[in-house]
Protein backbone atom coordinates (compact mmCIF):
# COMPACT_ATOMS: atom_id res chain seq x y z
CA UNK A 1 0.00 0.00 0.00
CA UNK A 2 2.95 2.18 -0.18
CA UNK A 3 2.26 3.25 -3.53
CA UNK A 4 -1.67 4.38 -2.83
CA UNK A 5 -0.19 7.65 -1.09
CA UNK A 6 1.41 7.99 -4.21
CA UNK A 7 -1.10 7.42 -6.92
CA UNK A 8 -0.98 11.59 -7.80
CA UNK A 9 2.34 11.31 -9.47
CA UNK A 10 2.96 7.79 -9.48
CA UNK A 11 2.10 7.71 -13.48
CA UNK A 12 4.77 10.31 -14.26
CA UNK A 13 7.23 9.74 -11.87
CA UNK A 14 7.83 6.18 -13.03
CA UNK A 15 9.62 5.72 -16.89
CA UNK A 16 7.64 4.12 -19.57
CA UNK A 17 9.19 0.79 -20.42
CA UNK A 18 11.64 0.69 -22.83
CA UNK A 19 10.41 0.61 -26.79
CA UNK A 20 13.19 -2.90 -27.49
CA UNK A 21 11.13 -4.04 -25.04
CA UNK A 22 7.89 -3.43 -26.71
CA UNK A 23 9.19 -4.53 -29.87
CA UNK A 24 10.56 -7.98 -28.57
CA UNK A 25 6.92 -8.61 -27.54
CA UNK A 26 5.80 -7.63 -31.28
CA UNK A 27 8.31 -10.46 -32.31
CA UNK A 28 7.02 -13.23 -30.05
CA UNK A 29 3.86 -12.97 -31.43
CA UNK A 30 2.40 -12.08 -28.16
CA UNK A 31 0.62 -8.56 -29.15
CA UNK A 32 -1.96 -9.50 -31.11
CA UNK A 33 -4.67 -7.55 -31.36
CA UNK A 34 -8.56 -9.22 -30.15
CA UNK A 35 -6.29 -11.13 -27.80
CA UNK A 36 -6.94 -11.21 -24.21
CA UNK A 37 -4.71 -10.33 -21.48
CA UNK A 38 -4.47 -9.95 -17.71
CA UNK A 39 -2.19 -6.85 -16.59
CA UNK A 40 -1.13 -8.12 -12.82
CA UNK A 41 -0.27 -5.21 -10.55
CA UNK A 42 -1.31 -2.98 -12.87
CA UNK A 43 -0.58 0.12 -10.76
CA UNK A 44 -1.36 3.08 -13.03
CA UNK A 45 -1.02 1.34 -16.21
CA UNK A 46 2.42 1.52 -17.50
CA UNK A 47 1.86 -1.92 -18.67
CA UNK A 48 -1.45 -1.48 -19.25
CA UNK A 49 -1.67 1.40 -21.74
CA UNK A 50 0.84 -0.19 -24.50
CA UNK A 51 -1.61 -3.28 -24.76
CA UNK A 52 -4.39 -1.31 -24.83
CA UNK A 53 -2.76 0.36 -27.90
CA UNK A 54 -1.56 -2.91 -29.45
CA UNK A 55 -4.92 -3.67 -29.69
CA UNK A 56 -5.00 -6.15 -26.84
CA UNK A 57 -8.38 -6.62 -24.50
CA UNK A 58 -6.95 -6.05 -21.06
CA UNK A 59 -8.17 -6.89 -17.82
CA UNK A 60 -5.86 -4.65 -15.41
CA UNK A 61 -6.12 -6.34 -11.73
CA UNK A 62 -4.58 -3.69 -8.98
CA UNK A 63 -4.58 -4.19 -5.53
CA UNK A 64 -4.90 -0.49 -4.34
CA UNK A 65 -8.41 1.52 -4.80
CA UNK A 66 -6.79 4.70 -5.84
CA UNK A 67 -4.15 3.20 -8.26
CA UNK A 68 -6.69 1.14 -9.67
CA UNK A 69 -8.79 4.19 -10.07
CA UNK A 70 -6.15 6.62 -11.57
CA UNK A 71 -5.71 3.48 -13.94
CA UNK A 72 -9.51 3.70 -15.07
CA UNK A 73 -9.44 7.64 -15.40
CA UNK A 74 -6.36 6.84 -17.75
CA UNK A 75 -7.14 4.10 -19.72
CA UNK A 76 -10.80 4.10 -20.14
CA UNK A 77 -10.92 0.91 -22.37
CA UNK A 78 -9.20 -1.52 -19.37
CA UNK A 79 -11.27 -3.42 -17.57
CA UNK A 80 -9.88 -2.56 -13.76
CA UNK A 81 -10.56 -4.66 -10.96
CA UNK A 82 -9.47 -4.33 -7.38
CA UNK A 83 -8.03 -7.24 -6.39
CA UNK A 84 -4.52 -8.91 -5.17
CA UNK A 85 -3.23 -10.68 -7.94
CA UNK A 86 -3.90 -14.05 -6.19
CA UNK A 87 -7.36 -13.55 -5.56
CA UNK A 88 -8.92 -12.47 -8.63
CA UNK A 89 -10.81 -14.12 -10.74
CA UNK A 90 -9.61 -15.06 -14.38
CA UNK A 91 -11.69 -18.02 -15.60
CA UNK A 92 -10.22 -21.12 -16.34
CA UNK A 93 -8.35 -21.59 -20.03
CA UNK A 94 -9.88 -17.97 -21.00
CA UNK A 95 -6.77 -15.89 -21.28
CA UNK A 96 -4.04 -15.48 -23.76
CA UNK A 97 -1.30 -13.63 -21.83
CA UNK A 98 -0.69 -12.37 -18.72
CA UNK A 99 1.58 -9.88 -17.66
CA UNK A 100 3.65 -9.31 -14.34
CA UNK A 101 5.52 -5.95 -15.22
CA UNK A 102 7.42 -4.52 -11.85
CA UNK A 103 5.01 -6.52 -9.89
CA UNK A 104 6.11 -10.17 -9.32
CA UNK A 105 8.69 -9.67 -6.06
CA UNK A 106 5.11 -8.83 -4.56
CA UNK A 107 2.84 -11.86 -5.05
CA UNK A 108 2.98 -15.17 -3.59
CA UNK A 109 4.40 -17.56 -5.93
CA UNK A 110 3.03 -20.85 -4.44
CA UNK A 111 -0.73 -19.10 -4.71
CA UNK A 112 -0.57 -17.37 -7.78
CA UNK A 113 1.06 -19.62 -10.32
CA UNK A 114 -1.52 -22.27 -10.22
CA UNK A 115 -4.26 -19.30 -10.57
CA UNK A 116 -2.53 -18.19 -13.78
CA UNK A 117 -1.84 -21.67 -15.10
CA UNK A 118 -5.46 -22.25 -14.75
CA UNK A 119 -6.46 -19.47 -16.19
CA UNK A 120 -3.71 -19.62 -19.59
CA UNK A 121 -5.27 -21.13 -22.65
CA UNK A 122 -2.52 -23.96 -23.64
CA UNK A 123 -0.73 -22.09 -26.25
CA UNK A 124 -0.75 -18.97 -23.60
CA UNK A 125 2.25 -17.33 -22.64
CA UNK A 126 3.27 -15.76 -18.68
CA UNK A 127 5.24 -12.68 -19.64
CA UNK A 128 7.17 -11.40 -16.54
CA UNK A 129 9.63 -8.18 -16.55
CA UNK A 130 10.79 -5.76 -14.46
CA UNK A 131 12.48 -2.34 -14.69
CA UNK A 132 15.86 -2.22 -12.82
CA UNK A 133 17.26 1.29 -11.71
CA UNK A 134 20.57 1.16 -11.55
CA UNK A 135 22.37 -1.31 -14.35
CA UNK A 136 25.26 -3.29 -12.70
CA UNK A 137 26.83 -3.62 -15.32
CA UNK A 138 26.62 -0.37 -16.65
CA UNK A 139 29.96 1.95 -15.95
CA UNK A 140 29.73 3.69 -12.71
CA UNK A 141 29.02 7.41 -12.55
CA UNK A 142 29.42 10.48 -9.58
CA UNK A 143 25.07 9.93 -9.06
CA UNK A 144 25.21 6.60 -8.46
CA UNK A 145 28.24 6.60 -6.51
CA UNK A 146 25.72 9.32 -4.31
CA UNK A 147 23.30 6.43 -4.01
CA UNK A 148 25.93 3.96 -3.10
CA UNK A 149 26.44 6.22 -0.39
CA UNK A 150 22.64 6.72 1.04
CA UNK A 151 21.70 3.47 0.53
CA UNK A 152 25.29 2.88 3.08
CA UNK A 153 23.81 5.16 5.80
CA UNK A 154 20.95 2.77 6.69
CA UNK A 155 21.13 1.33 9.95
CA UNK A 156 19.32 -2.17 8.99
CA UNK A 157 20.80 -4.83 6.80
CA UNK A 158 20.29 -4.95 2.58
CA UNK A 159 17.11 -6.45 1.98
CA UNK A 160 17.26 -10.23 1.56
CA UNK A 161 16.52 -11.89 -1.50
CA UNK A 162 17.53 -10.95 -5.62
CA UNK A 163 14.47 -9.46 -6.39
CA UNK A 164 16.33 -7.74 -9.45
CA UNK A 165 18.03 -10.89 -10.66
CA UNK A 166 16.04 -12.45 -13.55
CA UNK A 167 17.77 -15.50 -13.20
CA UNK A 168 16.44 -15.96 -9.98
CA UNK A 169 13.11 -14.94 -10.58
CA UNK A 170 12.90 -17.62 -13.84
CA UNK A 171 13.83 -20.31 -11.69
CA UNK A 172 11.32 -19.12 -8.87
CA UNK A 173 8.48 -19.08 -11.38
CA UNK A 174 9.85 -22.51 -13.11
CA UNK A 175 10.26 -24.68 -9.92
CA UNK A 176 6.61 -26.03 -9.86
CA UNK A 177 6.46 -26.89 -12.95
CA UNK A 178 3.72 -25.76 -14.14
CA UNK A 179 5.93 -23.17 -16.44
CA UNK A 180 9.04 -24.12 -18.46
CA UNK A 181 11.31 -20.40 -19.27
CA UNK A 182 10.98 -20.09 -22.88
CA UNK A 183 13.21 -16.82 -23.03
CA UNK A 184 15.30 -14.79 -20.82
CA UNK A 185 16.03 -10.92 -22.28
CA UNK A 186 17.98 -8.05 -21.14
CA UNK A 187 16.99 -4.54 -22.61
CA UNK A 188 19.55 -1.88 -21.26
CA UNK A 189 18.37 1.82 -21.51
CA UNK A 190 19.65 5.47 -20.74
CA UNK A 191 17.66 8.54 -19.25
CA UNK A 192 18.26 11.91 -18.22
CA UNK A 193 16.76 13.24 -15.43
CA UNK A 194 16.73 16.39 -13.37
CA UNK A 195 16.43 16.75 -9.70
CA UNK A 196 12.92 17.06 -9.16
CA UNK A 197 12.49 13.87 -12.01
CA UNK A 198 14.87 11.86 -9.33
CA UNK A 199 12.95 12.89 -6.07
CA UNK A 200 9.80 11.99 -7.77
CA UNK A 201 10.85 8.22 -8.97
CA UNK A 202 12.98 7.60 -6.02
CA UNK A 203 10.19 8.42 -3.75
CA UNK A 204 7.93 5.87 -5.12
CA UNK A 205 10.32 3.40 -4.50
CA UNK A 206 9.39 1.28 -1.07
CA UNK A 207 12.22 0.79 0.81
CA UNK A 208 13.57 4.68 0.39
CA UNK A 209 12.38 7.31 2.93
CA UNK A 210 11.18 11.05 1.91
CA UNK A 211 14.48 11.75 3.19
CA UNK A 212 16.54 9.66 1.06
CA UNK A 213 15.25 10.51 -2.04
CA UNK A 214 15.64 14.32 -0.90
CA UNK A 215 19.36 13.41 -0.50
CA UNK A 216 19.11 12.01 -4.24
CA UNK A 217 17.81 15.13 -5.82
CA UNK A 218 20.45 17.10 -3.82
CA UNK A 219 23.24 15.17 -5.58
CA UNK A 220 21.89 15.31 -8.73
CA UNK A 221 21.90 19.50 -7.93
CA UNK A 222 25.26 18.81 -6.70
CA UNK A 223 26.32 17.44 -10.12
CA UNK A 224 25.13 20.73 -12.09
CA UNK A 225 21.75 19.42 -12.34
CA UNK A 226 20.90 16.38 -14.20
CA UNK A 227 21.98 12.78 -14.46
CA UNK A 228 21.70 9.91 -17.36
CA UNK A 229 20.80 7.22 -15.26
CA UNK A 230 21.54 3.64 -16.41
CA UNK A 231 18.85 1.27 -16.41
CA UNK A 232 17.61 -2.39 -17.34
CA UNK A 233 14.77 -4.06 -17.83
CA UNK A 234 14.67 -7.84 -17.95
CA UNK A 235 11.88 -10.02 -19.65
CA UNK A 236 11.30 -13.81 -18.85
CA UNK A 237 9.18 -15.48 -21.24
CA UNK A 238 6.94 -18.40 -19.88
CA UNK A 239 4.76 -21.27 -21.29
CA UNK A 240 2.11 -23.47 -19.44
CA UNK A 241 3.56 -26.84 -18.96
CA UNK A 242 0.03 -29.32 -19.45
CA UNK A 243 -0.28 -32.60 -16.64
CA UNK A 244 1.63 -34.93 -19.46
CA UNK A 245 4.93 -32.37 -18.36
CA UNK A 246 4.87 -30.87 -21.80
CA UNK A 247 4.38 -27.39 -23.23
CA UNK A 248 2.74 -26.68 -26.41
CA UNK A 249 4.81 -26.74 -30.14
Amino acid sequence: MHFEGLSAVYHQARPPYPAALWERLDELGALRAGARAVDLGAGTGHATGPLLAAGLDVLAVEPGPTLAAELQARFPAASVVVARAEDAVLGEDTVDLVVAATSIHWMELDALLPHVHDALRHDGRFLVWRNVFGDSAAPPTPFREAVGRIVARRPGPPRPGSPEDERVTAAALSASGLFAVEEISRFPWTITLDADAVQRLFSTFSDWSEGEAAAAAAAVRELGGSVIEHYLTWLVVLRPVDGSGTTPS
